[in-house]
């Protein structure tokens, strides 16, 4: 089968199913809409992330070719991110998340197909690198599942102050999912975990970066804007979790900052490869 058949099949069935999560979970007030994945949507999203996975695999890090651009880095983030939702949701009633992130997805899946990416040193295609490479994706999609997640906070404390505690039925579009997920301060608690969890990769990215720097250019940590802006990025989450740590940080004052420290990481690697692949138009 074509690779083109099957990124846009992989592209279809991402956005088949946000439309369906947010035809069932979204669209209207409905205190019936389902509080968790029914079976078939379980396997459905699982069929299409495997068919998505197996793209990954041999178009990234089992070809002893390594092309890699902001298009193939966006296809494994969001790759990664539904994968992680996809497990916690086995453990977690997460409505909601499905029509934030699978339409990115829809958008990111085929991209690859359209820019094949820079080609990269021929020590990049070492072991050593792609687990750099890896690390530094579940960063990433940990790091967007959180933008989400503060996102949906930021909905359901909307809806709290707007509606003032009155019946789901009577809070428009939304209600029902909101209402049907963990309260404020649980959700709270998530997002800071996924953060942690997420500065903890980020960390051994940048660890693993500069051991990969030295064997491939001679030098511990070359200094560029990709090493500024992740660096800018590491510190501004390490000042968030200390801040709340040490001085309960939390809603708005949180949301502003995750923001901040993710688009620095953004402009550290995917914003830069953009910058060259498409608007320098380097191959």
């Amino acid at each position: 089968m074509p690779d083109i058949v099957i990124h846009v099949v992989v592209s279809a069935a991402y956005a088949g199913l946000a439309w369906h999560f947010w035809n069932t979970r979204w669209r209207a007030a409905r205190t019936d809409a389902p509080g968790s994945l029914a079976a078939w949507e379980r396997t459905a999203l699982l069929a299409t992330l495997v068919l998505h996975g197996w793209l990954l695999a041999r178009d990234v890090f089992l070809t002893p070719e390594l092309r890699f651009g902001f298009a193939q880095a966006l296809s494994v983030m969001l790759w990664l991110g539904i994968v992680i939702y996809w497990v916690e949701s086995l453990f977690l009633q997460l409505a909601g998340f499905e029509p934030l992130i699978l339409p990115l997805a829809a958008i990111a899946a085929p991209l690859p197909l359209a820019f094949r990416g820079l080609q990269s040193p021929a020590l990049a295609a070492s072991l050593e690198f792609k687990l750099h490479l890896l690390l530094a994706m579940c960063a990433y999609s940990l790091f967007t599942l959180a933008i989400l997640h503060a996102l949906l906070m930021t909905l359901v404390e909307r809806r709290l102050h707007d509606v003032g505690g009155l019946a789901p039925e009577r809070g428009g579009l939304l209600a029902g999912t909101l209402s049907r997920l963990p309260p404020l301060l649980t959700l709270e608690r998530l997002l800071f975990r996924l953060i942690a969890t997420a500065f903890v990769f980020l960390t051994l990215t940048l660890v693993t970066g500069i051991l990969f720097s030295e064997t491939l250019f001679g030098r511990a940590l070359p200094f560029n804007h990709k090493t500024l802006f992740a660096l800018l990025s590491w510190a501004t989450f390490a000042v968030l979790l200390g801040g709340r740590y040490f001085y309960g940080w939390r809603g708005r004052t949180a949301l502003r900052w995750t923001l901040t420290g993710f688009i620095m990481l953004l402009l550290a690697y995917i914003g830069s490869r953009f910058v060259l692949e498409v608007v320098l138009g380097r191959v």
